[in-house]
């Protein structure tokens, strides 16, 4: 289906297959891993999105001139989950009025909750120029298949704010990034702690050791299918103890991204007498390391911190990698020097007054979303001065 511009042409894509790999990749070259035709193809076959999962992908292709400029992961929704911008309130308020608020649309990467590039230009549009160009467009469908609104989830600062501009509410939360200063060791990051906080985590990897424990990361033509199926069924384990289901991404999603994406693929895995007892996955590329997926068959103290925090800084101060992202959410990562961050997200309801009520819903959330990231940052363990 194809809408008309002044100058742009939209085209919606019911698959990634239709909008093809060549015209993705061009769009999308340079970009994370999680934005890789790859990644999102793997999720669409692997029957992880589309189907009855409540993600319909809805891609839209923007062309100049009949040349493809530009693409949008888009995906039409008839739930919340997976998305890590919570909007269950706003269904809910909708309910109670008698209005549907699914189908909604979303700009997201699914089960993704990691900030880089929604919008995929060629370097030759004019972003500022095209974006209420688009925005009209996107209103228009919501209109045409009766989807209630539109939300733009972990997109990057400068493209948020122009949204923002153009009448698409602004939304900020916090998450917890590893920032790499050059460190030349793991001990070397310890000594910017304050002595007590240095203290803690030494003691927590040495417990880990004192049990036994050896963890090994792999990644690159390290990593194999059976590693991958072992991750999996860690995965899959921690699903059922947490929420009773098997969990979002099906098998065959790992085995497709460690054959298509294994170059961006990092496992810890954590033995106990030689015998596999636990494993995280990890999604790289040389300016980010994002920690994804935990599970353990053993549940033992500071294992989760070993494997998903420790060994990511690690593998980052390694290979000179800018920042980790470790996951959403999580206090707990403070005290490991995880810094507190904005994310933001964008939104915009088709029913004016439900758009008015929830702009002023975030107005005040944002206030106290500010100060606990100024609160957050009083709990950092470096030190101000020295021992």
């Amino acid at each position: 289906m194809s809408i008309y511009s002044t100058e742009y042409t939209f085209k919606f894509s019911t698959s990634i297959e239709q909008v093809g790999q060549t015209v993705w990749d061009n769009l999308a070259n340079g970009n994370s891993p999680f934005c890789q035709y790859p990644f999102l193809h793997a999720l669409e076959t692997s029957g992880s999105v589309g189907g009855k999962s409540g993600w319909q992908p809805f891609h839209l292709v923007i062309y100049q001139n009949s040349d493809p400029v530009g693409i949008l992961p888009l995906y039409k929704k008839t739930h919340s989950y997976g998305e890590y911008v919570f909007d269950f309130a706003w269904a809910n308020t909708y309910r109670q009025y008698g209005v549907n608020y699914y189908p909604k649309l979303v700009a997201a990467i699914p089960f993704t909750p990691v900030t880089g590039a929604r919008l995929m230009l060629n370097a030759t549009i004019d972003r500022q120029q095209l974006i209420p160009i688009l925005c009209q467009e996107i209103t228009n469908q919501l209109t045409l298949f009766g989807m209630s609104s539109m939300h733009w989830l972990f997109v990057e600062q400068d493209i948020s704010q122009t949204l923002h501009e153009h009448h698409q509410i602004q939304r900020k939360a916090v998450q917890f990034e590893w920032f790499n200063r050059q460190y030349s060791s793991f001990d070397d990051y310890l000594t910017h702690f304050n002595s007590r906080k240095r203290k803690n985590v030494r003691k927590e990897r040495i417990k880990i050791t004192t049990e036994g424990i050896k963890v090994v990361r792999l990644y690159g033509e390290g990593l194999t299918e059976k590693n991958m199926r072992f991750f999996y069924d860690c995965y899959k384990q921690t699903y059922l103890k947490r929420s009773g289901h098997d969990g979002y991404l099906t098998e065959d999603f790992f085995q497709k991204i460690f054959r298509n994406l294994h170059q961006n693929l990092m496992l810890v895995i954590a033995l106990k007498d030689n015998t596999p007892i636990a494993s995280a996955l990890f999604v790289f590329d040389k300016n980010q390391l994002c920690g994804r997926y935990w599970g353990a068959l053993e549940d033992i103290d500071n294992l989760h911190f070993e494997c998903c925090y420790y060994q990511g800084i690690e593998f980052c101060i390694e290979r000179n990698i800018a920042k980790f992202n470790p996951g959403t959410q999580g206090e707990h990562k403070i005290l490991r020097g995880f810094e507190p961050i904005y994310c933001y997200s964008n939104h915009s309801l088709t029913e004016l007054a439900f758009h008015e009520a929830v702009e002023r819903f975030i107005d005040e959330e944002n206030t106290q979303i500010t100060q606990y990231k100024n609160n957050a940052e009083k709990l950092l363990p470096f030190k101000q001065t020295q021992d």
